[in-house]
């Protein structure tokens, strides 16, 4: 991503109505996922082993504490240094195309709006399904639908979007399974889409006037963040049971 992008990740995360209702949604999910792995932990005094690729400025990872051992990874050094310090927890600073870590030796790999950065997929996938154990899970998070593929993608160096036809199909190539897809921010979508293809149209008949504007660039009235959280993190309450049939984003979860 740009440094602009990365300065705006670190203010907004914590209080941003998208960064909220996504965690919030991460972690439901996972609760429910990770039950029995958990117990299992516990009765053999194993903590699992966790690791976050993209870790960004470190919000995610430090929460992902609750499940086990956590370490982060980032490919910017700067950054890989400011999410150590903000998460105190061990970030490496590497690429995704060789994993300082040893084979099967991972229970939950986490690419929370990473994969999508990654210009070589299948080779990414590869070096996730090496680290895994057998049984371990690794959950991806990433924008939905290519026809959406706007400045603001162009921006934070996104690759491609995906549909969850086209990601599952990546992974059953790699060797993992998904056991769970579904798309999430549902309930914003219908105030989204037009949008969204309203500033393509613009763009593209009037040139971009700021190459480096981001969606995060928007400046929200409180009172409206409160109730986008509100809105976005109510799907919570139902994605752990149910899978969405369209939204802004995806999510798949895949076990080896």
């Amino acid at each position: 991503m740009e440094p602009e992008a990365y300065r705006q990740f670190a203010v907004l995360e914590e209080e941003h109505f998208w960064f909220r209702g996504r965690r919030k949604i991460f972690f439901a999910l996972l609760d429910r996922l990770l039950a029995s792995r958990l117990e299992e932990a516990e009765t053999k005094g194993e903590p699992l082993e966790i690791l976050e690729i993209g870790c960004g400025a470190g919000n995610l990872l430090r929460r992902l504490s609750r499940y086990g051992r956590t370490k982060g990874l980032e490919l910017s050094r700067e950054l890989a240094t400011l999410c150590q310090e903000r998460s105190r927890r061990p970030t490496l600073c590497a690429n995704a195309y060789h994993l300082p870590l040893p084979d099967e030796s991972q229970d939950l790999v986490c690419l929370f709006d990473t994969i999508e950065h990654i210009p070589d997929e299948a080779k990414a996938l590869g070096e996730i399904q090496r680290v895994l154990r057998p049984g371990g899970l690794v959950m991806f998070s990433v924008p939905a639908y290519q026809f959406l593929y706007s400045n603001n993608d162009r921006v934070a160096h996104h690759c491609r979007r995906y549909t969850k036809g086209r990601l599952q199909a990546s992974l059953k190539e790699a060797g993992l399974t998904p056991i769970k897809a579904t798309y999430f921010n549902l309930f914003l979508f219908p105030l989204i889409l037009p949008a969204v293809l309203f500033t393509k149209v613009k763009d593209k008949v009037f040139g971009l006037k700021n190459e480096d504007h981001t969606n995060l660039s928007v400046k929200i009235p409180k009172f409206l963040n409160e109730a986008l959280a509100l809105v976005m993190g109510s799907e919570a309450g139902l994605l752990p049971r149910l899978n969405f049939p369209t939204g802004h984003s995806l999510i798949v979860v895949a076990k080896k």
